[in-house]
C-alpha cells in the first residue's frame, strides 16, 4: 500500500495542535497535490520538497501524489510542514520505516539543497510533543529552544537525509542541548541602578509600592524629570521568574515571529512601544494571529511613554487584558487567546506643553486645553492605574554631582522579595491580583480607618473598583512595613496616590 503518515504539529496562538501528514501515491500523470487547508508557502512546498528529495540521492516517485494536511479546517502556516511531507513522500515509496515514522514528529523547512531550516513557535510543538509520548525532530537551529520544555525527548537534525537515516536505524541523531546563555539568571546580569534617580522621593517610594505588590503605576510630569528613568528601573526590583513563569513567557515569545532569545531566559520582559503604535500591534491579532506587545510584556513590565499622545482605541483595548490577564484575539475565521499578565507603567505630561504646574511658570496653556489634555485618558482606563503619581522638576541642587545619591537597587529589591514572600504565604499571589472576595478578607479596615476610606470615596468621587484597589495597595504598604493589619498611615499613603483622580476623572471623556 503507498499510504503512509508523518506527525507534525501547526501554530495556533501558543497552542501546537498536532497535524496528521497523510501522503497517498497513486497511479497516474506525476503531480504533487497539498489539500487540508495550506496557505501559499506550503503550498509552495511542493517545488522544495521534490528539490530536496532528489538532492538527497533519493529517486523522487513518478507518481500522482496526494497530501492531506488533517484536521482540513486547521489553517496550515509557514515552510515547518517541508519536513513532515518529504519523510511522507519518503515513507510511502518504502524508502523510510513507516513504524519509525509514526513513533516521532517532525518540523522543519526544507532548503533545495536538502538541508533544514530553523522554524518559529518550536518551543510549544516541542512541550505538546513531551504530553504525546512521541519523539520530536526539529532543524539543529531549533534545538537550543526546544531543549527548554522539561520532559521532551527532543533530537536535531542538520539535512533530511540524517532524518531519514535516523528513522532507517542507521545512525542516531543528536539530543537537543540547552544553550548556555539560558541558564544565566537576572542576578547575574547588570540592571540599572535606582541609585542613578536623584531626588523624587514620592516617585521613588511610589516604584517601591508598585514593585512590592505588582500594582500599575502612572507618573505625571514635566518633559527631562526623570519619568522614563524611573519606569526603566523597575524590572530590577521585581523578583526573577519562576521556571514555570519563564515557560510561559518563552512560548509567547517564540510564537511572536521575531524568535525567542535564550540569552533573556528567566528575566522579566520590559516592554517600551512607541506612541504611534497600531491598536493590533499593541493588543495583537493580524493574519495567522501574533502576540502584541501586551503578550510580549506577560509576566514583565508594559511601559507605555507619553500616555495621553497614544490612540484612544488602543488604550481603551488595555482595559479587559488589565483586568483579566488575558488578550482575547476574535476574528470571522476563529477566536484566539493569548497570556497578558503584565505591569503596566505609563508616563505623561500635564498638558501639551508639558509645563502645567511647574513653578517656573512657563505654561501658557489654557484651563479648557488643559482639561482637554487630561480627558483623553478615560475614567475607566484611570480605575486600573493603582498609583498615580506626580513627578516635578528637580531643583539645581539636586542634580549636582555631589548631592546625595538615594538607596540602589539591590537594598530596595530586598524589601521587595520580603514583602511578596509574605503575600505569597498570605494568599499565594501578588494583592495586585487579588480578586475582591480575597480583597475583603486580607485587607479588612478598623473603623477609624474605614471612616476614612468613605471620606475618600466621597471626596475623590471613587468608583468601587478604585476603592478596591486602594485597599490593595494599602495592604502592600503594609507588607512594606512588616504590619499584620493595616493602619491609618497605610492607608492615607494609598489615598494620596490617587489624588490625580480628582482633577483627570472628573473632566469630559474627550478623544
Amino acid at each position: 500500500m503507498s499510504l503512509a503518515l508523518a506527525h507534525s504539529r501547526a501554530r495556533t496562538g501558543v497552542h501546537a495542535p498536532e497535524v496528521r501528514v497523510e501522503v497517498y501515491l497513486a497511479p497516474g500523470l506525476p503531480a504533487l497535490n497539498v489539500v487540508g487547508l495550506p496557505e501559499a508557502a506550503v503550498r509552495e512546498s511542493r517545488d522544495r520538497v521534490r528539490a530536496a528529495i532528489q538532492c538527497a540521492q533519493f529517486e523522487f516517485p513518478n507518481r500522482r501524489i496526494t497530501v492531506n494536511l488533517a484536521p482540513a479546517d486547521l489553517p496550515k502556516h509557514g515552510g515547518r510542514f517541508d519536513l513532515p511531507i518529504a519523510l511522507g513522500v519518503l515513507a510511502a515509496d518504502g524508502k523510510v520505516d513507516r513504524q519509525a515514522l509514526d513513533k516521532v514528529e517532525v518540523l522543519g523547512e526544507l532548503a533545495l539543497t536538502g538541508e533544514l531550516r530553523a522554524v518559529d513557535a518550536v518551543l510549544p510543538a516541542a512541550l505538546a510533543a513531551a504530553r504525546s509520548g512521541r519523539v520530536l525532530v526539529v532543524p539543529a537551529g531549533n534545538g537550543a529552544e526546544a531543549a527548554l520544555a522539561s520532559g521532551a525527548t527532543v533530537f536535531t537534525a542538520r539535512t533530511l537525509l540524517e532524518v531519514v537515516h535516523y528513522l532507517n536505524g542507521k545512525r542516531p541523531l543528536p539530543a537537543a542541548q540547552p544553550s548556555a546563555r539560558s541558564s544565566t539568571g537576572t542576578a547575574a546580569r547588570a540592571v540599572p541602578d535606582l541609585a542613578d534617580v536623584r531626588g523624587q522621593a514620592q516617585a521613588r517610594r511610589a516604584l517601591e509600592v508598585a514593585a512590592a505588590g505588582a500594582h500599575n503605576l502612572l507618573f505625571i510630569g514635566p518633559p527631562g524629570c526623570g519619568k522614563t528613568l524611573l519606569a526603566s528601573r523597575l524590572p530590577g526590583l521585581l523578583p526573577e521568574l519562576s521556571e514555570e513563569e519563564a515557560l510561559e513567557t518563552a512560548v509567547i515569545a517564540s510564537v511572536s515571529g521575531a524568535g525567542l532569545d535564550l540569552s533573556q531566559w528567566r528575566t522579566r520582559p520590559f516592554r517600551a512601544p512607541h506612541h504611534s503604535a497600531s491598536p493590533v500591534s499593541l493588543i495583537g491579532g493580524g493574519h495567522g494571529p501574533r502576540p502584541g506587545e501586551i503578550s510580549l510584556a506577560h509576566n514583565g513590565v508594559l511601559f507605555l511613554d507619553e500616555l495621553a499622545e497614544w490612540n484612544r482605541q488602543s488604550l481603551e483595548g488595555l482595559r479587559q487584558p488589565l483586568e483579566s490577564g488575558v488578550a482575547s484575539i476574535a476574528r470571522a475565521a476563529g477566536r484566539c487567546e493569548f497570556p497578558a499578565r503584565f505591569q503596566l507603567v505609563a508616563a505623561m505630561n500635564p498638558c501639551p506643553c508639558g509645563w502645567a504646574g511647574d513653578e517656573s511658570g512657563r505654561c501658557h496653556c489654557s484651563e479648557d486645553l488643559v482639561q482637554r489634555y487630561c480627558a483623553r485618558l478615560s475614567g475607566p482606563l484611570l480605575d486600573r492605574i493603582d498609583l498615580q503619581v506626580p513627578v516635578p522638576r528637580l531643583p539645581p541642587r539636586e542634580l549636582r554631582g555631589d548631592a546625595p545619591r538615594g538607596e540602589s537597587t539591590a537594598a530596595v529589591r530586598a524589601r521587595v522579595l520580603a514583602a511578596r514572600s509574605c503575600q505569597l504565604a498570605r494568599a499565594g499571589k501578588t494583592n495586585a491580583a487579588l480578586s475582591q472576595a480575597e480583597t475583603e478578607r486580607d485587607c479588612r479596615l478598623r473603623d477609624r480607618e474605614q471612616h476614612a476610606l468613605e471620606r475618600a470615596m466621597a471626596g475623590l468621587m471613587l468608583s468601587a473598583r478604585a476603592t478596591q484597589r486602594i485597599l490593595r495597595v494599602a495592604r502592600t504598604i503594609a507588607d512594606l512595613a512588616g504590619a499584620a493589619d493595616i493602619a491609618r498611615e497605610h492607608l492615607l499613603e494609598a489615598i494620596s496616590y490617587r489624588q490625580l483622580d480628582r482633577g483627570l476623572q472628573r473632566q469630559p471623556a474627550h478623544a
